[in-house]
């Protein structure tokens, strides 16, 4: 049987930085979970928190013993995304290649569709 590709696309560093968070998780923690609120002055946001419920309705990304879902309302919105885990000397962030999005605020914290 074929395997099913993801709905998005996680660099190396990204695939990392969940497993680290997860390793220093608060107890309960199934996984680390990925939506798009609404929010910000372009509509949309990135938002990454714990969870500890696993929703069957997420897309559900295994990287080794960690776990990352996708919000089921978020879906369309990440299709065909990358999503990476940047550092330098003055920031870390998780970053998105987003092929859906047709703008973003000028800080870059909100994006539209």
């Amino acid at each position: 049987m074929a395997k099913t590709a993801s709905v998005i696309t996680l660099t190396p560093n990204a695939k990392m930085r969940i497993k680290k968070l997860l390793s220093e998780a608060p107890q309960g923690t199934v996984g680390v979970k990925l939506s798009t609120p609404k929010k910000g002055c372009s509509g949309l946001a990135y938002s990454l928190e714990y969870t500890d419920k696993a929703d069957p309705l997420d897309e559900r990304i295994v990287i080794d013993d960690a776990v990352l879902f996708i919000d089921n309302a978020s879906l369309l919105y990440l299709i065909g995304s990358e999503m990476d885990w940047v550092e330098d000397d003055f920031q870390a962030a998780f970053q998105f290649k987003n092929p859906n999005a047709t703008g973003m605020c000028g800080c870059g914290e909100s994006f539209t569709v």
